[in-house]
């Protein structure tokens, strides 16, 4: 076959994907063209591009989804080749067709392929002619609840109701009840449409608590199909993955044999060239089963990297000039293992709901076996139309217990302020036991953090004292000297607020920098402020020395200590709150989004979780529900307004007594 060449490739994508495709692209000796939305336009992967050019507003549907866009953007920047990254376009058959149309290089597989694979009841039809182990369920095209509940009761519960052309875990529902089942097919479908613009379903028997295990699959145009060995991504909230590991504590060299052949199988099934996934659910006997497969790089991309010692991207290249792959199935040779989390901007505290919000700071780790891939810098916006994913951090060992020591390195080395994370969280994940003994499923959420394991727990008393001391220190109106009078030192009254939680401390200044501070409960600390190093300052506590990272930001004073990262605000003359019940009668958006559905009008009478409206951010739908009994007084949001965090949505009052 005839080789192909290209000399300028567009990324059709954002963020820590396009700032890892540009990497390697560059280093092959290819100039490289951002795009980006007017959300982005300060966005790390533009600065890094030798060139870039803005797309359209924030909404994807408006700029990263918009296929006429992104090829305008490819013929303004003389771009040859356009590499799609994962996610957005990355496996929409009518865009690598639009782009092969208008004389352009698509570095992914062909249209035909990403059509076959891309919705489910096809994939899965094609994957039983293929004899490719799949979970018995329903993939027909008759679309009526009567049908789908019909074939639930012969399938069985539980019962997963999908998406047929989508994926990340949107338009999927698990059913263990066939009376949830109409409830659940509405909103999966509701979802569906909204993120992939069909609603079709299908339906499978739930495998229960499995593991989830993937094969990397790359293909030439040559006929050469081989596999890169396998990651386990068992670990997942809301069918999301956060850990990947490679290879799988749970596969030997046996089985990894017999689903390497199986994802070979699937590949060539569908004359697939290129990088891609075939997904599997691995149960407690052993059997795998197939369950999706993605015509496109992946997410967790890395930890196969760091085991193959391969640069996937470089292979996607090679693969788009024509060229064979680099090696054969017999070279393929894996080292050591490797571990990735994905650092979000989520509460775990609150259902891991995404967030939205400034990053105070960011500062990656780094050593031995550590990478980070990130499109972050300190000050950017975490936009509320994006993917809440900040990071991925991955370490590589020897083995897998020096990856795991080595990732829980990196997890407290790293610092990003200014908004909630879910970094207490993968630390504590990765320290956990099960975890440690590679034992996780994708139960393990579900069974080892519910909501009193991910409660919110204090600022321990050093946090607090310290807390206390820097908001003293950098309140100019106080001062070195301010603590003092005629008669001895002052004792100043200082009221702290750290997310719900409001906390009295008595702040006494013994010299510069040189703080005595008394809490609730009688504890008291002596706090010794050593001169700031940028965001991390020296600090003494009790004698003990120590750093903090703390950021003043937003009026807000961000800081990591101690392992806790927390955010504080001197509210020592704010006025007092409003009563609980004031706040339970206002129903508020939490989080920039736009309002999908407005379920109540002025007047209804409503209970205690009845939903009031729907809300689209980050991806997801979020359902606004009532946290009283009551009437709705005012409705303030129609259907397609954007709205801000915090937005008043409705408003209740009590409900008339009775005559």
């Amino acid at each position: 076959m005839s080789s192909t060449t290209f000399s300028k490739v567009l990324v059709a994508n954002r963020g820590e994907i396009a700032c890892r495709v540009i990497r390697t692209a560059r280093a092959e000796g290819y100039r490289t063209v951002a795009v980006y939305s007017e959300a982005d336009a300060g966005a790390l992967h533009v600065r890094q591009a030798d060139q870039a050019l803005c797309i359209g507003p924030p909404p994807v549907r408006e700029s990263y989804l918009s296929i006429d866009a992104v090829l305008r953007a490819a013929v303004a920047s003389g771009a040859d080749a356009i590499h799609p990254g994962y996610g957005f376009l990355s496996e929409n058959a009518a865009f690598a067709r639009a782009v092969q149309a208008a004389g352009l290089v698509f570095i992914g597989p062909d249209p035909h392929a990403i059509e076959q694979m891309g919705n489910k009841a096809a994939a899965k039809r094609l994957m039983l002619n293929a004899g490719v182990p799949c979970v018995p369920g329903y993939q027909g095209a008759d679309q009526s609840d009567k049908t789908l509940i019909a074939q639930a009761r012969e399938i069985g519960v539980p019962i997963m109701v999908k998406a047929a052309a989508g994926g990340g875990g949107r338009g999927m529902r698990l059913v263990a009840d066939l009376a949830d089942l109409p409830a659940a097919l509405a909103t999966a479908r509701s979802e569906a449409a909204n993120a992939f613009g069909s609603d079709e379903l299908i339906l499978e028997r739930a495998v229960v608590e499995p593991r989830h295990v993937e094969v990397q699959v790359f293909a030439d145009r040559l006929g050469n199909v081989i596999h890169l060995g396998e990651r386990d991504c068992s670990i997942q909230r809301r069918h999301q993955k956060v850990f990947e590991e490679a290879p799988s504590p749970a596969v030997d060299a046996a089985l990894r044999e017999r689903m390497g052949a199986a994802a070979v199988a699937a590949a060539r099934a569908v004359q697939y060239v290129g990088a891609g996934t075939v997904e599997f659910l691995l149960d407690r006997e052993g059997r795998f089963y197939f369950l999706e497969m993605n015509t496109r790089l992946q997410v967790e991309h890395p930890v196969t990297e760091c085991i193959t010692g391969q640069d996937l991207v470089a292979w996607q290249l090679a693969v788009a000039r024509g060229e064979p792959l680099p090696l054969t199935q017999d070279q393929v040779r894996l080292q050591g293992h490797a571990i990735e989390v994905r650092l979000y901007a989520e509460d775990p505290q609150a259902d891991f709901l995404p967030q939205s919000g400034d990053v105070a700071l960011w500062r990656p780790p780094a050593g031995p076996g550590i990478r980070v891939d990130h499109g972050l810098a300190s000050g950017q916006a975490i936009s509320p139309y994006y993917d809440p994913m900040l990071a991925k951090i991955v370490a590589h060992g020897a083995t897998r217990d020096e990856a795991r020591r080595r990732l829980l390195g990196a997890l407290r080395a790293t610092r990003v302020l200014g908004l909630p994370t879910n970094l207490g969280f993968l630390m504590a994940a990765a320290g956990h036991e099960v975890f440690a003994a590679g034992a996780a499923t994708t139960a393990f959420i579900g069974h080892h953090f519910g909501p009193k394991q991910l409660q919110a727990r204090a600022p321990g008393t050093r946090v607090l004292a310290a807390a206390a001391a820097l908001c003293f220190d950098t309140t100019s109106y106080r001062g070195a000297q301010a603590g003092w009078r005629s008669n001895g030192p002052a004792r100043w009254p200082m009221d702290l607020a750290e997310s719900e939680c409001r906390h009295a401390v008595y702040v006494t200044v013994r010299g510069p920098g040189h703080l005595h501070v008394e809490l609730d409960g009688g504890v008291a600390h002596d706090i010794e402020l050593g001169a700031a190093d940028s965001a991390d300052r020296p600090l003494s506590i009790d004698g003990l020395h120590t750093r903090v990272t703390a950021m003043a930001a937003g009026g807000s004073l961000h800081l990591a200590l101690d392992g806790c990262v927390a955010t504080f605000d001197d509210v020592t003359y704010a006025p007092p709150r409003g009563s609980e019940q004031a706040a339970e009668s206002t129903i508020s958006a939490p989080m920039n989004g736009r309002v999908l559905a407005v379920l109540v009008q002025a007047g209804d009478a409503v209970t205690k979780g009845q939903r009031l409206a729907v809300l689209e951010a980050m991806k997801m739908e979020h359902q606004l529900v009532a946290r009283r009994d009551g009437v709705v007084e005012r409705v303030a949001v129609r259907v397609g307004d954007q709205v801000a965090t915090r937005a008043v949505i409705a408003t209740l009052v009590e409900a008339a007594a009775p005559v």
